[in-house]
């Protein structure tokens, strides 16, 4: 029997509640395609920051290195932790560490699930560049506290780092309907930006057959509201990336569908699987979660493991649960019961 070992990371606030619900559904999936997951859980998170200055052990990397995958469930706690302290404490080092570049996330309606928009139809995969860009962390600030102060923040981008995530794309694209949206802002940005697009101009060469679309990022916003339908695999920047996968969440219904997986695609390190939804404190162990972004997420990780059919059988339960209503409409259902019923699908 195929065995994964699994770096369980729950978080903060609902990261917890909802990584349970997770957990549990995928042992379910597991015994049913007879493979075992077995989980290590982690406390790393604001309060373990509060208890130790840190939100990870200066060993953490090493430590989830070998593991065959990393859930986790969200992290955040703002009124006692700075986010730029727990995003760049844990989240992004992991992401850049384990060479994650690619961020998927997938924007579709579930079955019963009723969205904002008139389209029902759409389907969209998200590739947002994860170790570089704008979030790379360079820059700094001088004469602080003075009316002379100073902040920069220097965006990074490589050939190497924008060539292999579009390409990343174009592979996703060609598994898919065969289109590809790039998106900048190279009429303002004419270094990085411009850059970004001469670079997909070079990559779609290798892919006669996908057909490439060059969107601005104001634009594109505009296009997922208005004709969410005509888009297939959409590539952006680590920032463009983050905004546009919010908008795609809420056309989707909210973030409690909102899955995601950051993916090292060489397998040189572990991938690691989220919910894009935040940690939300103030819900936190009322069971009121939605779970389903966290199951969702769980069942891109069985993919990318190589359970296909597990994975299958996942998202085949969520849907079977929302065509009935269950865990469509934020706050109606409960965390557990919501669980429940994705459990009683999976049978």
């Amino acid at each position: 029997m195929k065995s994964f070992s699994i770096a369980l990371i729950p978080g903060d606030g609902i990261g917890k509640d909802v990584t349970a619900a997770a957990w549990a559904v995928l042992q379910a999936a597991a015994s049913k395609h007879n493979f075992n997951l077995e989980g290590t859980t982690f406390p790393w998170s604001c309060e373990h920051y509060r208890q130790t200055g840190a939100m990870m052990p200066e060993a953490g990397i090493e430590t989830l290195r070998a593991f065959d995958a990393i859930y986790l469930g969200a992290v955040g706690w703002p009124t006692e932790v700075p986010d730029s302290v727990s995003l760049h404490g844990l989240l992004l080092p992991i992401r850049k560490a384990f060479i994650q570049y690619a961020n998927i996330r997938p924007h579709r309606l579930l079955q019963g699930v009723t969205g904002p928009l008139r389209a029902q139809s759409f389907d969209i995969l998200c590739i947002r560049e994860n170790t570089e860009g704008e979030y790379s962390g360079a820059g700094g600030r001088v004469h602080s506290g003075t009316s002379d102060e100073v902040a920069v923040e220097t965006a990074i981008f490589t050939r190497k780092g924008v060539e292999r995530i579009v390409r990343f794309g174009f592979d996703q694209a060609r598994a898919r309907r065969g289109k590809l949206a790039s998106v900048t802002k190279s009429n303002a940005q004419k270094y990085s930006m411009v850059f970004w697009d001469e670079v997909t101009r070079d990559v779609a060469r290798e892919y006669p057959d996908i057909e490439v679309s060059h969107y601005h990022i104001d634009a594109m916003a505009a296009r997922m509201v208005m004709a969410p339908e005509s888009l297939d695999v959409v590539v952006a920047s680590n920032l463009f990336g983050d905004i546009l996968t919010d908008l795609g969440a809420a056309i989707q219904g909210g973030l409690g569908f909102a899955a995601s997986a950051n993916i090292n695609p060489d397998r040189t390190a572990p991938s690691m699987f989220e919910p894009v939804h935040g940690s939300a404190p103030d819900i936190a162990h009322l069971n009121i979660a939605n779970p389903i972004a966290a199951i969702w997420s769980g069942a891109m990780m069985l993919e990318h493991l190589g359970e296909a059919d597990a994975s299958r059988d996942v998202m085949g339960a969520i849907e079977a649960s929302t065509a009935k209503g269950v865990g469509t409409v934020p706050g109606k259902d409960r965390t557990g019961a919501i669980t429940d019923a994705i459990l009683a699908a999976m049978v």
